[in-house]
């Protein structure tokens, strides 16, 4: 949580921390701010302190709605700094972040940066910015990122915006199930009133309009695959693929609050109109390790523990797991979870990447979706629900959803 953050920058040695871009899909940025309209912004934190937003004059009324101390970069008047510079605009940012850190009181001691903004730039900026500041020792972090410790654990406000965004999606999914129940059936292939095949990319346009509805961003699309296509955990299923009756659908969703705030996640396996024999067998091992899971989760855990947990379940059914064979490409080959937030895979990590560090902690919110796949034989099965770790220890699914195999034909 944000209030974790002087203790996490103590302990990492770091006096002050700088997140550099947009406040709209920059989820470091968005951590501090919320999803507004402040384009090319900083902030800046000293340990202790408050942050400090720096934007231009046209989006005051934007950093105003952050509840943030904010400073108005145009004040600093750039093209006099460029002129200056002559005309050197390496120089002349970095001059104008000069007088931006040293009003914000960081002039010294080691700085770790963050955001998203064009590589290149930032890295001519910064290198410049040293030279000026030698006194600043500019930290970056490639994967055991503070910001994401912090925000491995959500505070209430944060818990509720993502069982909002995770309502709304299950919204969509039971209307993608309403849609497709009213479908018909002609020589085993799914059909609409007029006899034309309902493809896979009929079934993702409907997701996206439901989703635009709902005021919710797709930047990723959809997974939505049927048979062979559903065995390959990431496949996103082919826009002219058929839907056949019997045949497992693995249906990932993962829309994201508009702007780039938190993410839902989340994934149902349809069969529709019947299910298989080999397919409903499969299912079941499915369901009845996501559901054991579910059960055993305890916090202050190690994460790494419940990875090896289901593939002990999957292993006495008879199913290969990445713990024999890492890369195994039938059976379960993948993680069972991760947390979810900011980005759609935040901390706590599960799988090989695991460290010490990754607890299942009260307050995080993390996926569990064991899944199998056997593409020779065109079956893929997954079920992923978003699960809240709360202050008293016990479990609950964010956006309850049924279960169900089977989607009956109306």
């Amino acid at each position: 949580m944000k209030s974790d953050l002087p203790a996490l920058m103590e302990e990492r040695n770091y006096d002050a921390l700088l997140v550099f871009g947009d406040a709209l899909h920059n989820p470091a940025m968005v951590y501090f701010t919320g999803v507004v309209h402040v384009m090319n912004g900083l902030l800046a934190l000293r340990r202790g302190g408050e942050p400090l937003l720096f934007c231009h004059a046209m989006e005051r009324e934007e950093a105003a709605a952050t509840g943030l101390a904010a400073r108005n970069i145009t004040e600093y008047n750039y093209p006099a700094i460029l002129k200056d510079c002559g005309g050197d605009h390496t120089l002349a940012e970095a001059r104008l972040h000069q007088r931006m850190l040293t009003d914000a009181g960081i002039t010294s001691g080691r700085v770790v940066v963050y955001g998203l903004r064009d590589a290149g730039a930032n890295f001519g900026l910064l290198s410049a910015l040293n030279e000026l500041m030698p006194g600043i020792e500019f930290v970056g972090e490639v994967k055991d990122s503070m910001l994401h410790e912090a925000r491995a654990t959500k505070d209430p406000q944060e818990v509720e915006r993502l069982r909002a965004i995770l309502k709304q999606t299950s919204e969509v999914v039971g209307q993608t199930a309403d849609f497709l129940s009213r479908q018909k059936a002609k020589d085993g292939v799914l059909v609409d009133a007029d006899g034309q095949p309902v493809t896979v990319g009929v079934v993702k346009s409907k997701i996206n309009l439901w989703l635009a509805e709902r005021g919710l961003d797709n930047p990723h699309g959809t997974i939505f695959a049927p048979g062979a296509e559903g065995a390959v955990p990431h496949n996103t299923g082919r826009a002219d693929s058929l839907l056949r009756l019997g045949e497992p659908i693995v249906f990932d969703i993962f829309p994201v609050e508009a702007g780039g705030g938190f993410w839902a996640d989340f994934t149902r396996t349809w069969c529709l109109g019947h299910a298989s024999e080999g397919a409903q067998a499969l299912y079941d091992d499915v369901r009845y390790a996501y559901e054991t899971i579910i059960g055993e989760l305890q916090p202050d855990t190690p994460c790494a523990g419940y990875q090896m947990r289901v593939c002990e379940i999957f292993k006495e059914r008879g199913h290969p797991t990445v713990a024999e064979n890492p890369a195994t490409t039938e059976g379960y080959v993948h993680s069972l979870a991760h947390g979810l937030g900011l980005d759609i895979h935040e901390r706590p990590t599960f799988g090989r990447d695991s460290t010490g560090k990754d607890i299942l902690r009260r307050g995080a919110v993390v996926t569990i979706e064991p899944g199998l796949y056997y593409p020779d034989r065109g079956l893929g099965m997954r079920i992923e629900d978003a699960v809240y770790i709360r202050p008293d220890g016990k479990s609950e699914v964010l956006a309850p959803y049924p279960l169900d195999l089977v989607i009956p034909l109306k």
